[in-house]
Order: structure tokens, then sequence, then C-alpha cells
């Protein structure tokens, strides 16, 4: 069910906020709480892991994140803006120290000229920090987009920790 990678990254990533005395909560939209779900498979995950929010409608990042409905008509769900709301969103919502958010276009329908299958918009939110953003155009079907947004997801939480 979990790529092995994915889970070692998870357990290392478990390992270091165990560490630093930090917890995450997610936001996701296209990967539909795979970050989560990653996370959950390593037993003993629940003293990192606070909460995960799947929040793949519209409505739903506005309901359980805050994400204004204005900023989604104006920039997009998929977009630099809604990742940077989403993110922050998540940390208002929870006690987490860490959070991170996925909004993207997984295919194979919905993309364009513009925001291709496969764009994907991270962000990245530390309590009493900024929020960093990150943006990737990831090749392949709808699969191989999920997994590689959850691995970068890992990514961008682990150097958080790593950063302090």
């Amino acid at each position: 069910m979990h790529d092995p990678k994915l889970l070692a990254e998870a357990e290392a990533l478990l390992a270091a906020c165990r560490a630093a005395g930090l917890t995450i909560a997610t936001a996701e939209s296209c990967t539909g709480g795979l970050v989560a779900g990653t996370l959950t498979a390593i037993a003993g995950s629940s003293d990192v892991l606070d909460r995960g929010f799947v929040t793949y409608s519209n409505a739903a990042k506005t309901e359980m994140l805050g994400v204004p409905a204005a900023l989604i008509e104006t920039e997009g769900a998929v977009s630099e803006a809604v990742a940077c709301a989403m993110a922050e969103g998540a940390l208002r919502h929870s006690p987490a120290s860490l959070s991170v958010s996925i909004t993207g276009i997984a295919g194979p329908g919905g993309g364009s000229a513009t925001k291709p299958v496969g764009l994907v918009w991270f962000g990245l939110a530390r309590r009493g920090g900024a929020v960093r953003t990150r943006r990737r155009e990831i090749s392949g079907d709808r699969t191989a987009v999920r997994h590689a947004a959850v691995a970068e997801a890992l990514a961008l939480l682990r150097d958080a920790v790593s950063v302090g």
C-alpha cells in the first residue's frame, strides 16, 4: 500500500520531530490525505501528527481552513496564495508546530495552458515564522503525481525540522 521509500522518509521525519519536540498538521487537496496516511502507517506517529485536513473541494478549504473564498476565486485553488493560506489555516486550526499544504492538478483532466496537469503548489508554515511555498511540475500519471507530491511534502517538513 505504501512506498517503502516514502515510509522510510516518514519514519525519519517522525524521529526528527520527536527529537525537536515538534508536531505536524497536514492540509491536503490533490493528495487526498496521503501525507497523513503515510505518516500514520508508522506505529507511534500519534505523538507527532496532530491532525490532517483533507480539503479536496474549494468549500472545504474555506470551511475547514479559513481560506477566503474570494482568494480561491481570484487566484484559483491551485496557486501559491491558496497553498500559503492552507498552511496558515492548518496552524490556526490546530496546536501543531508545523504544517504542510498541498494543492495541485493530479490529472488526467483539469489542466490548462497556465496550470497544466502535474502542477502542484506546496505551503510550509511554522508557528511564529513565515510561510514558505514551493511550486513543482510533476510528470506522470495521476498516481505518479500524487506520490511525488507526498515525497515533496515529507522533504519540506524534514528540511523545516533540520533548519529549525
